[in-house]
């Protein structure tokens, strides 16, 4: 026998705990994503993972939990619009960030990455281009 307002207690209790397995789950989606690094020359790839594949993705498209859960945009490094582009300009939006090239989101590397790892930067970009 239950006593009054126990059934609606209990409705809502069920209801909560569901809201909470929901959320997570939808957690749970948005946080997975690519995680197996494409593959490509050395030292770029090793350099890519450590500074890029948080934002852009192990795969280059920009598919990370970081991107889904802030709503960033960070380019798709392996679309054919990326292969067009010149290296000199690869380069400079690595070492100075994209401000300057209206991509606001882009943070700069320069301070970080020398002149010798910028260029394995953009040869493996290269790369993922032919991994799509």
């Amino acid at each position: 026998m239950t006593t009054p307002g126990t059934t609606g207690r209990v409705g809502r209790w069920l209801a909560a705990i569901g809201v909470v397995a929901l959320g997570a789950a939808a957690g749970v989606a948005l946080l997975a994503g690519p995680s197996t690094p494409a593959p490509g020359p050395e030292p770029g790839r090793t350099l890519y993972q450590a500074h890029c594949a948080t934002c852009h993705g192990a795969d280059g498209r920009g598919g990370t939990w970081r991107a889904r859960l802030l709503w960033l945009r960070p380019g798709d490094l392996a679309a054919p619009e990326t292969a067009a582009l010149s290296d000199q300009y690869l380069v400079d939006v690595i070492r100075h960030g994209g401000s300057n090239f209206g991509k606001p989101g882009m943070p700069s590397f320069g301070f970080a990455l020398g002149d010798d790892e910028i260029r394995a930067l953009v040869a493996y970009l290269r790369a993922l281009g032919s991994y799509r």
